[in-house]
């Protein structure tokens, strides 16, 4: 569920200036990727609704160890790349459902206003605070077409379903549901000790 702006056009890859994505980050509606879970603020929203529902079966839950790095995610060949986004995907589940956005920031570049825009939106909405409830995992459909810039990094898009879930941003606001939707999301990573992380990322208007 990612709500930022354009962040990279290929072949070049660029950041919006912070001071525009600063702006948006302001605003409920942007946040991840990386949203509620990175489409959240994106999907298309039902009537506000009374209550939150109870969570169906197979709604969203993560496990409260976050996932570690696996070893096909290693290095910075282009599969490594690959393997990153999928992983990424995993700790964004993690901070949905725990608000734990530590592993989610680590595996992210310093300057990814994306990515720190989402952390601070999960921190206060969250599976474990009751701020989401349902179906708000992102779920990996496919990567596609990944490629190097000029600049060593890559870029390319990821395609992400999202079930139906509910938000709630604070205690007190009253529950959105949010019907499920299949995102496209732009990124860019960057090297960092040896390894991919995500330099930005962006859902795909």
């Amino acid at each position: 569920m990612i709500r930022v702006g354009l962040l990279f056009q290929a072949p070049a890859l660029r950041r919006l200036s912070r001071s525009v994505l600063l702006t948006a980050a302001k605003a409920v509606s942007l946040l991840m990727i990386v949203c509620i879970p990175m489409s959240c603020t994106n999907a298309p929203a039902d009537s506000q609704v009374s209550g939150t529902p109870s969570a169906a079966a197979g709604s969203s839950q993560a496990a409260v160890t976050p996932p570690s790095r696996p070893g096909a995610a290693v290095g910075l060949a282009m599969p490594a790349a690959e393997a990153f986004v999928g992983y990424y995907v995993q700790l964004l589940n993690h901070a949905y459902a725990t608000g734990d956005v530590d592993p989610l920031l680590a595996a992210s570049d310093e300057g990814c206003l994306g990515c720190a825009g989402t952390a601070d939106y999960l921190k206060t909405t969250n599976g474990s605070n009751g701020g989401l409830s349902g179906d708000y995992v992102d779920h990996l459909v496919a990567v596609d077409g990944l490629f190097t810039g000029s600049s060593g990094r890559v870029g390319g898009t990821v395609r992400i379903r999202t079930g139906d879930y509910t938000e709630r941003t604070a205690p007190t606001a009253a529950p959105v549901r949010r019907r499920s939707s299949t995102q496209t999301w732009r990124f860019t990573l960057s090297a960092a000790n040896g390894n991919w992380v995500m330099y930005e990322v962006e859902v795909e208007e």
